[in-house]
């Protein structure tokens, strides 16, 4: 979650919302949330876990060229 608010105070195109999920649980549903942290970009693209920053700045722009497909797991 550090990551991704430093990303959205860097960009006004980037936003970044922390959730607690016990507080929240139809967000967990809805996301399938099984584990923290979850991650969720433009509600195409989700992966559960700490992941290096690497692979997250990764998934961001995986997100935004639109080439997710709404897939689970830890990004390529």
């Amino acid at each position: 979650m550090r990551l991704a608010q430093h990303m959205a105070i860097a960009s006004e195109r980037i936003r970044a919302e922390c959730i607690e999920v016990t507080e929240f649980p139809e967000l967990a549903q809805r996301y399938s949330v099984m584990a923290v942290p979850k991650i969720v970009i433009n509600d195409k693209l989700g992966f559960e876990g700490a992941v290096p920053e690497k692979d997250f700045l990764g998934a961001v722009l995986q997100a935004v060229n639109g080439k997710a497909s709404g897939a689970q797991g830890a990004p390529a």
